[in-house]
């Protein structure tokens, strides 16, 4: 790929550039840091591509590119957990992934969105979290993106038994806090309005009805704007109180917009023409009640939204 034409070596990135998003965003769950890894990628990418005449020194062909660019994202994502790792540290409240938010046609009637429509949901992200990184980078391309065994040995420079290890391992963590089912998504957006004219209305009576026993609030402000506390709210009492309580200072004057946030049914709530809070709800295997919920408030991770 030595002699390889400039627009050449664009157009290949560009074909991977989705795939690429997808597989670190759901390894990082931050969309800046993943554009950042992205970028990084990019510029491997181009660096690899110089012409001889450009280089100390010729390199082989490059005759996987969409393998080379994986093993790249992939490893610079690893490389990024430090750092985020040490954000959360300081991090003010419940750390909840920045939502990818979209218009609810967007994923079914743009081709370009149909891979980053393979980001898991806000749920499962949440989970991912409790993972280490290398068990976590294991679980995405293979569990998602269905990498075999030895094909990540090779992106990340260990033996097939080893992530076969670690592929078990964080199997078995995710299912056992995870289990796999998938509301239709007509369902989805049932229960997400029905929630919001109980919480929005301050009905204790209906909140009581729509949550789940076992009911868990996070609810992520970052510091920066109100949220339900600075620690997860567990159970239906103190869920549907909290948010009875909160309806008349918090739900007067904000508009709900419906949007896919990780390919699922959701809801923006604006406040004017700003996004306020991205609420996206987890459901019990039935599908008739709330088990999750999920408010991002923090500004920082709203700039997308739209």
């Amino acid at each position: 790929m030595s002699d390889t034409p400039p627009d050449s070596v664009t157009q290949t990135f560009s074909a991977h550039r989705e795939l690429l998003f997808s597989i670190v965003y759901n390894m990082l769950g931050s969309i800046a840091d993943t554009e950042d890894v992205v970028q990084e990628t990019w510029l491997s990418w181009t660096a690899r591509n110089q012409r001889p005449t450009d280089r100390a020194s010729s390199a082989e062909p490059i005759e996987n590119p969409r393998a080379y660019l994986v093993r790249i994202a992939v490893n610079r994502a690893l490389a990024h957990q430090a750092a985020l790792s040490r954000r959360r540290e300081t991090y003010v409240g419940p750390w909840l992934p920045e939502p990818l938010v979209s218009d609810m046609a967007d994923i079914a009637d743009i081709a370009d969105t149909a891979v980053r429509a393979e980001s898991v949901s806000m749920a499962l992200l949440v989970v991912l979290e409790t993972l280490t990184p290398l068990e976590r980078g294991v679980f995405v391309l293979h569990e998602v993106f269905g990498y075999p065994h030895t094909e990540i040995a090779e992106i990340l420079g260990r033996s097939p038994a080893a992530i076969r290890q670690l592929a078990h391992r964080a199997r078995e963590h995710v299912q056992a806090r995870r289990p796999r089912y998938e509301p239709a998504p007509h369902v989805r957006q049932q229960v997400t309005e029905r929630f919001l004219a109980a919480a929005l209305g301050g009905d204790l009576d209906a909140l009581l009805e729509i949550l789940a026993p076992e009911v868990t609030l996070w609810s992520d402000g970052g510091g920066k704007s109100r949220a339900a506390g600075l620690h997860p709210v567990h159970g239906r009492d103190k869920v549907a109180r909290l948010f009875a309580a909160l309806a008349p200072r918090s739900g007067t004057g904000l508009a709900v917009g419906y949007r896919r946030v990780n390919g699922d049914p959701s809801a923006v709530l604006f406040a004017g023409d700003a996004p306020y809070a991205v609420l996206v709800l987890d459901l019990t295997p039935d599908g008739d009640r709330v088990c999750g919920i999920y408010t991002v408030a923090n500004p920082d991770k709203l700039v997308h939204v739209n």
